[in-house]
């Protein structure tokens, strides 16, 4: 497909809790934007028709004709058939075998790519951010799971027709906890956010954080990033006892990964390390 005038492309990130839509122009600087939460499981054809508004919403903005566009690329959780274009399933958004791709090319008449949402991530991070130049780049994303990508030599590493480098699911603890995967004792079950909130919300529960009692309680749909940040900002020294333990497992598992990949720089991203940038980073370096 050839160039279009003033050409523009969008890149859009579906999260588990939120949809965003950003415009770019030719030199990737961005030109408008459109951010929405998600409905949990409200099902493919209410989320799709809610992620064809988020992009017209950011054309809008943007000032920008839908005919202009020369490429959509989407970041999507959950395992993906990368060559289709299709999301096999999707738990937190309530898909399964969606035709993602030729849906949004049959809507908006260009070129669609749907990658995984921390290999989108990481190479973003490769081209325009704090892996800028390198020649292996190791991203890690602790949120509501733990999502891993790999840089190398410029290109995204992955399987035969999905995404690779599943570092949430490297067993640490054999005899742990049940991970949502099916197995034990995965690094998602010790070190993601969900797994830190419960042990928070038990600490609640017992009285040992108070602060976060009273900011939060102990419903875990309360207890995010923001919540626990602010819980150690005002004191409450097992909320960051927890967050240090979790970050350090994190740490051993990116140490195990540094010694098969050799990267020479290792990005860490998602909503704990925004939240609390110096903690994560120091735990993870230090283990």
């Amino acid at each position: 497909m050839g160039k279009k005038e003033n050409g523009h492309v969008i890149g859009f990130d579906l999260g588990g809790t939120k949809m965003l839509s950003v415009v770019f122009d030719r030199d990737f600087k961005p030109k408008g934007r459109e951010r929405k939460k998600t409905k949990g499981t409200e099902g493919a054809d209410n989320g799709v028709a809610r992620m064809i508004k988020a992009i017209r919403s950011s054309l809008d903005e943007a000032k920008v004709d839908a005919a202009s566009l020369e490429a959509i690329g989407v970041g999507c959780p959950g395992p993906l058939d990368l060559d289709k274009g299709i999301v096999l399933e999707a738990p937190n958004l309530g898909w399964k075998n969606l035709k993602l791709k030729k849906i949004l090319e049959d809507e908006f008449k260009c070129p669609v790519t749907i990658v995984n949402d921390v290999d989108a991530g990481t190479f973003g991070e490769y081209r325009f951010g704090a892996g800028k130049g390198g020649r292996c780049v190791l991203g890690v994303f602790p949120g509501t799971g733990i999502g891993g990508a790999c840089i190398y030599d410029g290109k995204l590493l992955r399987g035969k027709t999905g995404s690779c480098m599943e570092i949430g699911h490297l067993q640490v603890e054999p005899d742990g906890r049940w991970c949502g995967c099916g197995r034990r004792g995965c690094l998602e079950t010790v070190a993601s956010r969900l797994a830190i909130s419960a042990d928070a919300a038990m600490a609640a529960y017992r009285g040992e954080a108070p602060n976060l009692l009273a900011d939060a309680g102990t419903d875990l749909s309360n207890i995010r990033s923001g919540a626990l940040s602010k819980a150690v900002a005002a004191g409450d020294s097992i909320v960051e006892t927890i967050l240090r333990t979790a970050a350090g497992k994190l740490g051993i598992a990116v140490g195990n990964v540094v010694n098969l990949l050799a990267p020479d720089i290792v990005v860490l991203g998602g909503g704990l390390v925004e939240a609390m940038p110096d903690l994560f980073v120091d735990e993870v370096t230090r283990h």
